[in-house]
């Protein structure tokens, strides 16, 4: 169906003996600024189902040669992501720049942000009741430096114990071992800390009553 010679509207009603019935409802709109026969401007686009979950992609034209769009997806009321872009095209070169966010699931969690002063990128991910881990990534323009790490986190239940551990592309590594001293209040840490670049060692020890 046509509303309008720019916008359409399309009902998709999906039904099988097999799955459950869906419905998506699925919307366009295209401006009158037509660059070249595959680029107008302003482009909306979306596509919602049943649940409410959406869609959606938004193309703009900012200036003759700046260009933005903008991404999303949500599961019925949450944001499960979302992202925006910017391209400036110039005479013989094309320069894009990203911003995204944060995308999660039931067992893990993924960020990434982009900026003029460089980028950060990590993820985590539970493995089960008794593993994490995660990585980072983390690059910076102005000091020119990128730097990597990964991390774990390792829960002993029957031992009453946690251990932590992380290591980086600086040759930096550390780790941390927590016990707890049942039936009485108190948990004791050991903590160690070795640069291997600098030939630096920290270690240390600590009580907690409570």
């Amino acid at each position: 169906m046509s509303c309008t010679v720019y916008a359409k509207v399309a009902h998709t009603i999906h039904m099988s003996a097999l799955g459950l019935p869906g419905y998506h409802l699925h919307a366009a709109y295209a401006g009158d600024w037509q660059l070249s026969p595959t680029e107008v401007f302003p482009t909306v686009v979306g596509d919602m189902d049943s649940s409410g979950s959406l869609n959606a992609q938004v193309l703009l034209l900012l200036a003759e040669r700046l260009r933005a769009k903008a991404v999303f997806q949500t599961q019925q009321a949450k944001f499960l992501t979302w992202q925006f872009d910017g391209e400036y095209r110039g005479d013989d070169y094309t320069a894009i720049l990203t911003l995204a966010g944060k995308y999660s699931a039931v067992h893990w969690v993924a960020t990434l942000n982009v900026g003029s002063g460089g980028a950060h990128a990590s993820y985590y991910h539970r493995a089960n009741e008794q593993v994490q881990v995660g990585v980072e990534f983390e690059a910076n323009t102005r000091l020119q430096d990128t730097t990597f790490s990964f991390g774990y986190h390792l829960t002993l239940p029957q031992a009453n114990m946690v251990f932590r551990g992380l290591v980086d592309s600086n040759w930096c590594v550390g780790a941390v071992l927590e016990k707890k001293m049942p039936p009485l209040p108190v948990t004791l840490a050991l903590g160690a800390f070795l640069n291997h670049w600098r030939n630096r060692f920290h270690c240390g020890f600590s009580i907690t009553v409570g």
